[in-house]
């Protein structure tokens, strides 16, 4: 991928999660899907990486499919991601994860 041409499945990540609504998360592998490569999690995780400043990315919205912070417990970015999407209204139990029944955008789920 050259940095004049970013890809599709990029330019998807990137709308994707900026359509995030406030208070709301999506799992790396919701943002895969939705953006058009449903095993690409990881892929996921390196666009916010690398683009988030770059496109003013809300990347804290982005959390894994066990409703947790991937960061390190207790490191800087954890506890960044962690106050963020409280002062959204997201509310965390005593594990430190969140009920994505109740926060997670509906957006590219498989509702049965």
């Amino acid at each position: 991928m050259s940095k004049k041409n970013p890809s599709e499945f990029y330019i998807n990540v990137v709308n994707a999660v900026q359509a995030i609504p406030k208070g709301k998360v999506a799992t790396y592998g919701q943002v895969a899907r939705i953006a058009g490569k449903e095993h690409a999690a990881r892929a996921v995780s390196w666009v916010l990486h690398s683009s988030s400043k770059k496109h003013k990315l809300p990347w804290h919205r982005v959390i894994n499919s066990k409703g947790s912070i991937s960061f390190q417990k207790g490191s800087t970015y954890y506890s960044k991601q962690k106050r963020f999407l409280r002062q959204e209204g997201v509310e965390f139990d005593q594990y430190g994860k969140l009920d994505l029944l109740e926060y997670q955008w509906k957006k590219g789920l498989k509702l049965s």
